[in-house]
């Protein structure tokens, strides 16, 4: 969704090497990140690109669900604290009963993210992946009211793109269920066309439509188009939902590149739903390759895959070996979602050169592999992709149910791996690098050493001008090292 032009083919495009203060500003973070709250401050205004890994409906805070609720006259069960459409029966109340009982909050709260969690009854990974079946009940309508909270959000982190996994393909389940699958896929897909897959896309993009809509007006964009979060670019991903039946996978499948292909608001599709799921681990491999069948009718479409969201003893040895690979070799992944397990595949080191040759870059979620696989510090694969020379791109995964920001993500980062500036700064590039905005790169290759010739050492020229207008991903690079820029005056305490 477009929720304003960025005005960015008007700033002065950087001749980084030449006018950039990072040296300086690097001695000043060295000292910065000895003190916690001051290191939270100086990453909370700095600018962090854009956050390819998030979830709509993990990345809504709790309190937010709860209040819909209680306007909505939705119900809470008592014995799970999840929220549900009405009438209430027994073992339920009303939610508005909590907006005056602390207790009752409290507990609804603990219940749909992981605040005060602690382990006992019931592990991290499940208490986690729980709390999104205890959502329900929520009006459709106010789904463009969630978007926009995130979307306030890393407007108020200094963020200037979201890929935001909003649209799913669950509509075309039963189409899938009726046409069935028999192992051939060609087949198969003629059967789902014949009995209306096409008019299930245009249906999805018209979800699509009416989402934008309701988050501009959420936002109030068309009274404040210059706003900071109608300044956000955001586009959707589409969530192909692993745990369904193979005849069901194929259909969303489809139906996702279809509508992906179609339609220029949908940046990609993406697999969710816990990767150690009983259907997801068995049908693991069938289902990378429908994608490989899916990709080659439509080989333009941007593929992210959580691939490697596991660790030992989640799942048996033999389920840690193959996921990445399969991910990267025969689903065509672009982007990897967390890819916690990666050494513990077979061939990881021959992996790791594959997907360096080929600039697949991890979207790291610190916060949440720690919650849902108890992963953390050095446990972490972290270090060895970056030591491999694999992009890296911090994402916050579920913010509301980790109780988590991109601030915190970065915050985390640096106290846990010692960090340094310039580390920070190749990520949040890597951020708009990899994302899959349409048009050419700012830069002229992957280390952002020099700008596009055409905006080389020169400020507001006419060919680089023309050249950001036709380049939403250049235009977007462009407008953060405007932002970097800025930023790093106002640490030094410089004026233009």
């Amino acid at each position: 969704m477009y929720l304003s032009r960025l005005f960015a083919v008007l700033i002065p495009v950087i001749v980084v090497a030449q006018t950039s203060p990072s040296t300086s500003v690097e001695r000043r973070f060295a000292e910065i990140r000895k003190s916690p709250p001051e290191l939270y401050a100086f990453l909370l205004a700095m600018p962090k690109g854009a956050d390819l890994h998030n979830h709509l409906t993990g990345a809504v805070y709790a309190e937010t669900y709860l209040r819909a609720a209680a306007e909505d006259g939705l119900c809470i069960e008592l014995k799970t604290h999840s929220l549900l459409a009405p009438p209430c029966g027994e073992n339920t109340v009303g939610a508005a009963q909590a907006l005056t009982n602390n207790t009752l909050a409290g507990q609804v709260i603990d219940s749909l993210s992981m605040r005060d969690f602690s382990a006992g009854g019931e592990s991290g990974h499940d208490h986690f992946f729980a709390a999104f079946a205890k959502f329900g009940g929520q009006r459709p309508s106010r789904r463009g009211e969630f978007v926009a909270e995130v979307v306030r959000r890393a407007a108020a982190q200094n963020e200037s793109y979201l890929e935001l996994m909003t649209i799913n393909g669950n509509s075309v389940n039963s189409l899938g269920t009726r046409v069935g699958l028999d192992g051939d896929f060609a087949a198969t897909k003629e059967k789902l066309m014949a009995n209306g897959l096409a008019d299930a896309v245009k249906q999805l993009s018209g979800t699509v439509n009416e989402l934008d809509q309701s988050t501009r007006a959420a936002l109030g964009c068309d009274a404040e188009p210059r706003s900071a979060p109608c300044q956000v670019t955001l586009r959707h991903m589409y969530q192909v939902t692993r745990e369904a039946p193979k005849e069901q996978i194929f259909a969303q499948i489809l139906a996702g590149l279809m509508l992906a292909a179609s339609d220029t608001r949908v940046a990609g599709i993406n697999f969710v739903q816990p990767e150690d799921g009983v259907t997801a681990m068995r049908d693991y491999h069938l289902q990378m390759q429908m994608l490989d069948y899916g990709k080659h009718l439509y080989p333009n479409v941007h593929v992210s895959l959580h691939a490697g969201e596991l660790a030992p003893g989640v799942v048996p040895p033999e389920g840690l070996r193959f996921h990445i690979r399969e991910a990267v070799e025969l689903g065509h992944a672009e982007r990897i979602g967390h890819g916690v397990s990666v050494m513990y595949e077979s061939g990881a080191n021959h992996l790791l050169e594959l997907m360096k040759q080929r600039h697949v870059l991890v979207e790291i979620n610190l916060t949440s592999n720690d919650a849902i696989l108890g992963v953390r510090g050095q446990q972490h694969p972290f270090p060895v992709y970056r030591r491999h020379g694999i992009p890296v791109a911090l994402s916050t995964d579920d913010e509301g149910v980790s109780r988590s920001h991109l601030t915190e993500e970065f915050e985390r980062a640096v106290l846990t791996y010692g960090l340094s500036y310039a580390d920070l700064k190749e990520m949040v590039r890597n951020s708009l690098e990899y994302s899959f905005l349409p048009g050419a790169s700012f830069w002229r290759e992957h280390s952002f050493r020099q700008p596009n010739p055409l905006c080389a050492g020169r400020t507001r020229s006419n060919p680089c001008r023309a050249f950001l207008e036709a380049n939403e991903k250049a235009r977007l690079q462009a407008d953060l090292e405007e932002r970097f820029l800025a930023f790093e005056r106002s640490i030094l305490g410089q004026r233009r």
